[in-house]
């Protein structure tokens, strides 16, 4: 689907904006639990007047998600969350606006499943030699989608009665980070995530600066160092950030004159986060006239945001 008839279909509800915005949800196209279409139904009953779908490495639910929104009328921005790796640290940027038909984001993405395929078979294995016997057919089952992941594995061993709730198999006995099954991820840089964004004609925004998969914290001089590799903004408004967390990501993104996004980061029915975080209709508008901005020559394809 062309960038154009994609943000053609989009939902422009302006003077219905009394919900507010989730910028940053998940669905079975990467690894939460709501088809697209239920994650759209879900916003709309809770409310909320916008929303965007930002899988993991994955615009595989966005064409689906889009046309809910065109149906329950809920605006659905499209996006995308990848996973970058900053020295030891894992740092997830998110994309929005991105155009999923752009080449060099499906190239990347391809390479993407074939890594997350590749570590899932090498988890399963170790989990099979720690006498964890689950199978790789059953977690590909589980998934349904290319997307394979950890959450897949963590279901087959609840299955089998290895573990009374998934978030025990993350942990360092099973597939936690630096676990006894665990095999790292295949990751690009920070500046390469935001560069790729670029190209495929999206805003590139940091994602929950405050809680880092290994609950550790960026501070302001990684922010500088990611607005000199081009970050566009940063995601200030988030379910798990505290209230100091809050203000402190406010002020580094005025001081360097960034954009400001929010989310809840939910990923389903078992996570009630959704719209917990509600932004406020001039947050989605900053977001959407800086897309137009950084992208003058598409100007006939955005000039609706401002009827």
């Amino acid at each position: 689907m062309r960038t154009g008839n994609l943000l053609a279909s989009l939902n422009n509800n302006d003077d219905n904006f009394i919900g507010g915005a989730d910028l940053h949800l998940h669905t079975t196209a990467s690894d939460g639990t709501l088809t697209p279409y239920q994650m759209v139904k879900f916003a709309k009953d809770a409310g909320l007047s916008a929303i965007a779908i930002t899988d993991h490495d994955s615009t595989s639910g966005l064409e689906e998600a889009i046309s809910a929104g065109n149906e329950l009328e809920i605006e659905v921005i499209p996006g995308i969350e990848l996973s970058t790796l900053d020295g030891e640290k894992e740092v997830h940027i998110l994309g929005y606006f991105i155009d999923p038909s752009n080449i060099m984001l499906i190239d990347f993405l391809s390479k993407m499943i074939r890594a997350r395929d590749n570590r899932t078979v090498e988890m399963v294995e170790k989990l099979n030699d720690l006498g964890v016997d689950i199978s790789l057919d059953r977690v590909r089952d589980i998934s349904g989608t290319p997307f394979i992941g950890r959450p897949h594995i963590a279901r087959a061993m609840l299955e089998m009665g290895y573990i009374r709730e998934p978030a025990e198999a993350f942990t360092p006995e099973y597939i936690g980070s630096g676990g006894r099954a665990y095999v790292e991820r295949f990751k690009i840089s920070p500046e390469g995530a935001i560069g790729l964004i670029h190209k495929a004609g999206g805003v590139a925004v940091l994602a929950h600066p405050g809680y880092l998969g290994d609950r550790s914290a960026l501070g302001e001089k990684d922010i500088a160092r990611y607005v000199g590799y081009g970050l566009d903004g940063v995601e200030v408004f988030y379910s798990k950030h505290t209230s100091k967390q809050v203000e402190y990501y406010k002020c580094a993104a005025l001081k360097y004159g960034v954009i400001m996004t929010g989310g809840s980061d939910c990923h389903g029915w078992e996570d009630v986060r959704l719209g917990e975080v509600r932004l406020e209709k001039q947050y989605v508008e900053t977001l959407k006239y800086y897309k137009f901005h950084r992208n003058k020559e598409l100007r006939g394809q955005y000039e609706y945001f401002f009827n």
